[in-house]
């Protein structure tokens, strides 16, 4: 009777990268936590932050990802496990999702820590110019950003000035609105109001791709559109 042969060195991280690129194919969320880690760590060479912050941001990225893939496989082991509703099966897939809201969480705000003083102080002489800008700019920033929607869906003659086409009014106001707020934002502050900002015009945008009401090209040209109109309307006319 033959045996089954141990796996190897090789073929342990053969598995474990199966794992990983399985992880990154089948979970959105993962695709996201990818994505953002290397936008923070592109954005850590670029602000040039120390030894001991670098540290800190990789420690908590990692405790991410960690936490998303044991997710996963709670998750995976607990379809396979029952076949019907199961209250202590959604309780075990509450918590697993629960310890990645924590080190999403805690990556937060060692990344604001990281990052709010570097920013700031970088973008505190191009932006302080503006803080004194009138609200009525925000306004027409707004009213713009809303007439260069309704042109452009006339134009494309997709979706109506609400719902659907090209681009998602809704992501063209959340990103004007972002743009306004960080111009506007006192500069003590700045970098924890526009974080906030971007965050919600963020959801907003992806809410309109789950919802299938955009794609996410829809989406992203809308965002863009929004964020431009409320950058011009503030440079031009403050």
């Amino acid at each position: 009777m033959s045996t089954r042969r141990a796996p190897g060195i090789l073929d342990s991280f053969n598995y474990a990268f199966e794992g990983i690129i399985h992880v990154i194919r089948t979970q959105r969320n993962m695709r996201i936590h990818f994505g953002v880690a290397f936008i923070v760590l592109v954005a850590a060479l670029i602000v040039n932050v120390t030894k001991l912050e670098l540290i800190a941001l990789v420690i908590s990225i990692t405790f991410v990802l960690i936490a998303e893939m044991l997710n996963t496989g709670i998750e995976a082991a607990i379809d396979i496990a029952t076949t019907s509703f199961d209250p202590m099966a959604k309780l075990a897939k509450d918590i697993a999702a629960g310890a990645v809201l924590i080190a999403s969480v805690n990556a937060l705000l060692v990344g604001y820590l990281v990052f709010a003083g570097k920013v700031a102080d970088r973008s505190g002489t191009l932006l302080e110019r503006l803080r004194q800008a009138p609200a009525e700019l925000t306004l027409v920033a707004l009213v713009l950003t809303i007439i260069i929607v309704i042109a452009t869906k006339a134009y494309t003659g997709r979706g109506t000035p609400l719902r659907g086409g090209i681009p998602s009014g809704h992501s063209a106001l959340a990103f004007a609105g972002w743009m306004a707020a960080t111009y506007v934002a006192d500069s003590g502050h700045r970098f924890l109001i526009s974080s906030i900002a971007l965050i919600m015009a963020l959801l907003v945008a992806q809410t309109r791709v789950e919802s299938g009401v955009h794609s996410t090209l829809e989406v992203a040209y809308g965002g863009i559109v929004g964020a431009l109109a409320s950058l011009v309307v503030f440079q031009v006319f403050s």
